[in-house]
Order: structure tokens, then sequence, then C-alpha cells
């Protein structure tokens, strides 16, 4: 099984989550691919979804690359559960007429969420799951980010402990 590691120091998130890559092939595949080297991604707490932190992939980090294919959607949700990891997918010229497309992935760490965006309801791909030992860990490192604000993470491929 392949596993990404997400860190961010201040908030003391360091989490482990195991890629689904029967449920959703390609965007694990993805997600993969992206963490051939560890990234930095700016981290925020979303304001439409509830308790989730937003960390939207720099599009210049895979605009010249095979990445910047579009996802298909797999294992579809509208509400997310603690622990899911979620990648969504946002067409170029649909939100806000932006030329690029988006490519977001989400950290989702309490009950209540839901992937409603000012464009509507958008259905993402829960693309790995945070394992069951450190989602209360998952859950209080991301209250603190809501409280600090934006943040930078750090994810990685990794192994799980």
């Amino acid at each position: 099984m392949k596993y990404v590691r997400i860190e961010e120091p201040k908030s003391g998130l360091v989490a482990h989550a195991a890629l689904l890559d029967e449920k959703a092939p390609e965007n694990a595949r993805f997600l993969w691919e992206y963490l051939a080297t560890p990234r930095v991604v700016s981290g925020i707490h979303a304001m439409w979804t509830g308790p989730e932190i937003s960390c939207p992939v720099p599009y210049v980090d895979i605009s010249a690359t095979e990445l910047a294919a579009a996802l298909p959607l797999e294992n579809a949700t509208l509400t997310p559960q603690a622990g899911d990891i979620v990648m969504s997918y946002v067409p170029q010229r649909v939100w806000g007429g932006n030329p690029d497309p988006i490519f977001d992935i989400g950290l989702f760490y309490g009950v209540g969420a839901r992937l409603f965006f000012p464009i509507g309801w958008l259905p993402g791909s829960v693309t790995a799951q945070v394992i069951v030992d450190e989602r209360e860990g998952l859950a209080k490192a991301c209250a603190a980010i809501r409280r600090n604000g934006a943040c930078e993470i750090t994810f990685s491929r990794g192994e799980r402990p």
C-alpha cells in the first residue's frame, strides 16, 4: 500500500494517508506522481466546505506535464468524512473565468463537511484516507490551522508509521 505523508510544523500536523488505488486509480496516480518529489503547498481553512484545509496544487508545478490532464470523478462524494483526502478538479474558466484548471487537495477533519462552493455543488474524489490512529491528531492540527490562518503544508510519499 502507498502512503502520503502530510506535515505542517506550526500546528503539529503529521499524518499518513493510504492511497485508494483501487477505488480512485487515476486520482491516486495523479497524487502519487505529483509527489515524486516532496511538495510544499499553501493550505487555508476552507470557507464553504466546513471542516477542511484546502491545498490548491500550484498549476505551474504541473502545467508542462501529463498531470495537467483533467481528472475523472472517482470514488465520488459530496459529503467527505473525517480523514478523507479529496481531490477536486475544476476545468479552466469554470470558476471565476480562471484560465487554468484547478486541482485541489482537500484535508477533511470533522463531521458536517460538504463540497459546496461559490459555483455550486462539486463532487470530489476520495483519493486517500488518513490512518485511523492519526485522525484525532489531524483534527487537532487542522483546528490549529483554522485559528492561525494560512500555512505551508508539505506532502510527500511516505510509509505507514
